[in-house]
């Protein structure tokens, strides 16, 4: 994804959000409308909770997706993944404060560790990672609302779509209007024409297409452990901002991420062996 992004590093990040939003939203919608009918959104919206509560969450996941594609294409991708390595902490956290899971003591001896990678990487960064904290606060609560409503993982984003997609076309109308938009007026971005609109529309599917998937883990696994696998994005989007685009990442970034692998790989052996040590279902 910050490799994506970075191709559109010429268009104003609110337009890239705002084509996030509405090609995503007529993917889902479309989808939606073929798979169910025109009464899924008055289904979904009865379920009790669900009008406010994706109200929120997709309030929560415009301003992250907003924050991370300006963060990518600002020469941040590193922030952008120490963000994403806090992240699986912060579920870990409010899976047992909000959700009452519990942790055995291998478990909370990584959270430990990880804690204080990321302590490290606080004192150490050179300024304050507001960015990355932003980023892990905001998705870390949209998950949280993904799991406690109970919406199937499509139509949820489709309500959480609509939500937003008027605000998202005014924007773009306005953006398009004054010579700033990357996709008619190509004012942003003389040089690529259609191929720069191209990747705007495909941006969509790129957007859906996790979010349906994450959506959907987090009602099926505990969210603690959804913790443990969102450690692989970040790795990849730290392996992105060193070695393709060349940012820095000196002894002390090193160290505190070191602290977090440390921690990673105790929690995914003791998960391991505890999934070993357990006995076989019958039949």
């Amino acid at each position: 994804m910050p490799l994506y992004w970075h191709l559109l590093k010429a268009v104003p990040s609110l337009q890239i959000i705002a084509h996030r939003i509405v090609w995503s939203a007529l993917l889902v919608a479309g989808w939606l409308l073929w798979k169910y009918g025109r009464g899924w959104l008055r289904q979904t919206l009865a379920i009790p909770r669900a009008g406010w509560m994706l109200a929120l969450s997709g309030t929560l996941i415009a301003f992250n997706w907003g924050l991370y594609i300006w963060a990518v294409n600002a020469g941040h991708v590193v922030e952008t993944s120490l963000g994403y390595f806090i992240n699986p902490l912060l579920n870990v956290v409010l899976g047992v404060a909000v959700l009452h899971e519990r942790l055995n003591r291998v478990q909370w001896t990584a959270v430990a560790i990880a804690s204080g990678g990321v302590l490290w990487l606080t004192a150490n960064y050179g300024s304050f990672p507001w960015i990355a904290l932003a980023l892990a606060a905001s998705f870390g609560s949209y998950g949280l609302i993904r799991k406690l409503v109970a919406v199937p993982p499509v139509r949820g984003l489709g309500v959480e779509s609509l939500y937003l997609v008027l605000p998202a076309l005014a924007l773009l109308l306005w953006g398009e209007s004054h010579g700033d938009g990357g996709f008619v007026a190509h004012g942003a971005v003389p040089a690529w024409g259609w191929g720069a609109a191209a990747l705007l529309v495909f941006g969509g599917v790129l957007t859906a297409l996790p979010l349906i998937g994450f959506a959907d883990a987090v009602r099926r696994i505990p969210f603690s452990l959804v913790g443990l696998l969102q450690y692989i994005a970040p790795t990849l989007q730290l392996l992105c901002g060193v070695l393709v685009l060349g940012e820095a990442f000196d002894r002390d970034r090193a160290i505190g991420f070191a602290f977090i692998w440390v921690a990673l790989a105790i929690y995914a052996v003791d998960g391991l062996l505890r999934n070993r040590a357990a006995p076989a279902l019958p039949g």
